[in-house]
């Protein structure tokens, strides 16, 4: 284009040096509007050629001022540029007109929808938790584990809570179950222990005491430890269980609020997560849930694929077929799109801006004179053209008035 656009200026210009030469060579009048012609076209080329060269390099390389343009402003060009993106293609208005038209939760409904979809949203999500889970490092997971749980719960005594939970239980009668297991725990081990019943008896006798003598006071003493286990066994209302209510009652009460058995709580807390068996307890929670998921993430017949892919199915049904859900959907989209416009338009204004600051001012010249350098020798032809045609005309005006 650049051949063509100083083509048609070396025409002009041959065509007026050849009519000039028969201009003063005697030549019919004619000859003169062919000349006017070609010298305005002239004149023409050369002023467009001159500003088209400008906007990217100094023409003749003359430092004339206001030349090579795009080189000397492209800082001020590229911030200019991220502001006109900020002010007319990042405002809340344009990205809420446009994403009301987009209808997103309709069209991400319908494509989801598509068996063939949801398993390929599917796959994509099982290699980015495939990834995910093993780039994280087994000891950076086991210290937030303890960070987020462990050292949570050290910050919080156990006492209170625990004893407000225990209330609860004791209020409702739900521990009467445990008290029963107890009950019947404790009569089974003296009816199958006689024996050691009556070898402690006999370990606790005088040595003076006959034998036979122990073994009397032994076999008393372990029917009637029989029958009162008994009785605490069959009767709801002995005494027995009575105290142990009223003890447990008490405890719960202790717990919120007796300072001496909450600090006893605190330091029974600290000894339990100190222990390590808690440390190592995490370090097998975080190595069996690593496990599953990895293990869920490569079948694709797994139970958790099928979940996820039928969910995402059934979502996108949903999102089709019923318009309540496909308006909140739209509406957090939205939501969320203007959000991050408001927050960040700068942010994304400026990868802009600091995008043609980062670029070299010759290599940015280049690179936009090659996307538009070929409109813009357009703008030389018909420079050429019109001012041709302009010469004609105010040549023939003049001729015709004077």
């Amino acid at each position: 284009m650049k051949g063509v656009a100083g083509g048609l200026l070396l025409a002009a210009t041959a065509i007026y040096a050849i009519t000039r030469w028969y201009e003063n060579a005697g030549a019919p009048p004619w000859v003169g509007f062919v000349r006017a012609a070609a010298e305005a076209g002239m004149v023409g080329a050369l002023a467009d050629w001159f500003a088209v060269t400008a906007l990217f390099r100094r023409p003749l390389g003359l430092p004339i001022p206001h030349t090579a343009i795009i080189p000397t402003r492209k800082d001020a060009i590229g911030r200019t540029l991220g502001d006109f993106v900020g002010t007319n293609f990042l405002s809340e208005q344009v990205i809420r007109d446009k994403l009301g038209n987009a209808e997103v939760g309709k069209r991400v409904g319908s494509w989801i929808a598509v068996p063939e979809h949801a398993e390929r949203v599917t796959s994509e999500l099982a290699a980015a938790t495939r990834g995910a889970v093993r780039v994280l490092r087994d000891d950076d997971v086991q210290a937030v584990l303890e960070q987020a749980l462990v050292r949570k719960v050290l910050d919080r005594p156990w006492g209170p809570p625990l004893g407000r939970i225990l209330a609860q239980v004791f209020a409702d009668g739900s521990h009467h179950k445990l008290v029963d297991l107890v009950c019947d725990r404790a009569y089974d081990w003296v009816r199958d222990n006689h024996d050691t019943v009556l070898r402690v008896v006999s370990q606790r006798a005088p040595t003076w005491s006959p034998r036979f003598f122990d073994s009397l006071v032994a076999d008393k003493i372990y029917a009637e430890v029989l029958s009162f286990a008994w009785a605490v066994k069959t009767d709801p209302e002995h005494p027995m269980r009575q105290a142990v209510d009223r003890f447990l009652v008490e405890f719960a009460d202790d717990l919120q609020h007796d300072p001496k058995t909450m600090a006893k709580a605190d330091q029974i807390q600290q000894q339990v997560l100190a222990h390590p068996e808690v440390q190592n307890l995490v370090a097998a929670a975080w190595g069996t849930a690593k496990k599953m998921l990895l293990d869920a993430a490569e079948d694709p017949s797994s139970e958790l694929r099928v979940r996820v892919r039928d969910g995402l199915r059934s979502l996108g049904r949903r999102l089709v077929d019923e318009p309540e859900l496909r308006a909140k959907v739209d509406g957090w989209v939205e939501g969320a799109v203007v959000y991050v416009v408001n927050n960040y338009r700068g942010e994304l204004t400026g990868l802009i801006s600091d995008t043609v600051e980062r670029w070299d001012a010759e290599e940015t010249s280049r690179k936009i004179e090659l996307q538009v350098g070929r409109d813009l020798q357009f703008i030389r032809i018909n420079g050429t053209v019109v001012g041709a045609l302009a010469g004609l005309i105010i040549h023939t005006i003049s001729h015709v008035l004077l």
